[in-house]
């Protein structure tokens, strides 16, 4: 990239179409499928596509879409990777200064539990702060001298987070772009595409028939996380849209809350989110999870007073509800024993 010397202003000339129309195909697939696919030309037009990608990612200057950008990236880094040879592996990660070698270093110990990697635990730490599942846990690994035991497949989870982060990194960069016409019009229509599915879904759209004041503050917190484009995990979502189903709201209004997530798909999202209000499959509606179950899978912010006083999110919901509705009928009351004057 560097002996090339590659200027914005370069990518105009038809030269450079193919690699131009590939980082458009990198982000239309980001867009429409939430992950892009390997369409591997060329060296030289994938390898040029990426950046060229990340920069018209980084002009529509759409939070939501650039980390649904990163996402889709990082699906397609994982799926690669996890058929990777072991050399190829550790070579990668050896770039993010990762102290990880092969499990069979250590013996067979390694061996007869299946493993393929070691992996130092502060690097094992720093690469799961967004994990829920409990199998994530440090508690619950196999760890001897300071080193996580890991699969192939966990080993490119670990590595496909990484680099996440370290293309939203690029995606973060500041100041003014100004693109040639032809990549300006290509940026236009990717932001109008996604402003239109994402739609503009906020907390006070929620029905009437919902008292949204009324949530214990863990379905609060993962409403604000989806809202604002961040990806939660799979017990996350099944915790919310079990939630929001139990205390009434539709399967479509649902589905256009997830909209904002950086990872939504249309198609799989109706298809799970139908699934728990009973609508498909089984026709069983699921409720969400115990207090505890929640605090498990540490999806539980923290309790407040009425949380110390249940086990359920939805008995939090119906007696937060039940005293609100008490209160505004003391209220009218005494507004009618006690008119104003006006």
């Amino acid at each position: 990239m560097e002996k090339l010397d590659l200027k914005i202003e370069d990518l105009s000339s038809p030269e450079y179409t193919a690699i131009l129309d590939r980082a458009t195909n990198r982000l239309e697939k980001a867009l429409v499928d939430g992950a892009v696919d390997d369409q591997w030309i060329n060296d030289e037009i994938e390898i040029l596509s990426f950046p060229i990608a990340v920069m018209m990612a980084v002009a529509t200057t759409d939070t939501h879409f650039k980390r649904r950008y990163a996402l889709a990236e990082t699906k397609r880094v994982y799926n690669i990777l996890k058929e990777e040879r072991e050399g190829k592996v550790i070579e990668v990660a050896k770039k993010f200064s990762w102290r990880i070698k092969p499990a069979e270093l250590n013996g067979a110990s390694a061996h007869e539990r299946s493993y393929d990697y070691s992996l130092h635990f502060v690097d094992f730490l720093k690469n799961i702060s967004g994990f829920r599942e409990k199998k994530w846990k440090l508690a619950n690994r196999f760890v001897q001298d300071g080193y996580v035991y890991l699969s192939g497949y966990e080993a490119a989870r670990l590595l496909a987070e990484e680099v996440r982060k370290h293309i939203e990194k690029k995606l973060d960069a500041k100041g003014v772009l100004t693109p040639p016409q032809n990549i300006a019009e290509r940026i236009d229509r990717f932001k109008r595409a996604f402003a239109k599915q994402r739609g503009m879904m906020r907390f006070e759209e929620i029905p009437k028939s919902v008292i949204t004041d009324a949530f214990p503050p863990c379905m609060r917190q993962l409403h604000d996380e989806i809202a604002s484009g961040r990806h939660i995990s799979h017990i996350s979502r099944f915790a919310l849209t079990s939630f929001l189903v139990s205390i009434g709201m539709t399967v479509e209004n649902v589905i256009d809350l997830f909209r904002s997530s950086s990872d939504f798909n249309e198609r799989v999202a109706r298809y799970q989110v139908a699934h728990i209000a009973g609508e498909k499959g089984s026709r069983t509606k699921y409720t969400p999870p115990r207090c505890d179950t929640l605090q498990t899978h540490g999806i539980c912010p923290g309790p407040n007073e009425i949380c110390r006083t249940v086990r359920h999110p939805l008995a939090y919901y119906r007696r937060k509800a039940r005293g609100m509705k008490e209160k505004a009928a003391y209220s009218e009351r005494e507004e009618d024993r006690y008119p104003l004057v006006h």
